[in-house]
């Protein structure tokens, strides 16, 4: 009786497993991409170290999904991630003392490099300023001039 128990339980594992493959292999096919992100410095293109690349898949009206992922680049600048689905995905990269960077992507490969270039944040202009004698702009200190 031993042998017959034992024969039952290895027929239902491997009827088990079997539907279990079944199950994925449907769930698995959607086609899913691997994103590499090299992020660099526009000034020097040396690597950006530690930034924040954010992703989120976009809609068909283009809107942002919720959810998403981020990743930390490393030393060299670069962060990868696999089962990125295809479609409409919104990169965002991050990093202190550079300007955010956003954009959207058509993933439509089974791999994908992107490379990122961010640039130090311009000054602020400031009305404060003395930009120059600029057509139109007159000077309020002087007074104005009589005719002669």
């Amino acid at each position: 009786m031993k042998k017959w128990a034992v024969a039952t339980l290895l027929m239902a594992v491997f009827a088990c497993s079997g539907f279990a493959k079944d199950k994925s292999k449907s769930s698995n096919d959607d086609p899913v991409a691997t994103l590499t992100f090299v992020i660099l410095k526009d000034a020097n293109g040396k690597p950006v170290r530690n930034a924040a690349v954010v992703m989120h898949s976009v809609s068909e009206k283009g809107k942002q999904e919720k959810g998403g992922l981020e990743l930390k680049t490393d030393a060299d600048g670069k962060a990868s991630y696999e089962g990125i689905p295809y479609g409409k995905m919104r990169v965002q990269v991050l990093a202190p003392g550079f300007q955010t960077f956003g954009q959207d992507y058509d993933v439509n490969q089974s791999t994908m490099e992107i490379t990122v270039k961010l640039k130090r944040p311009e000054a602020q202009y400031s009305i404060y300023d003395d930009h120059g004698n600029e057509k139109g702009d007159e000077k309020k200190d002087t007074p104005p001039q009589k005719p002669q």
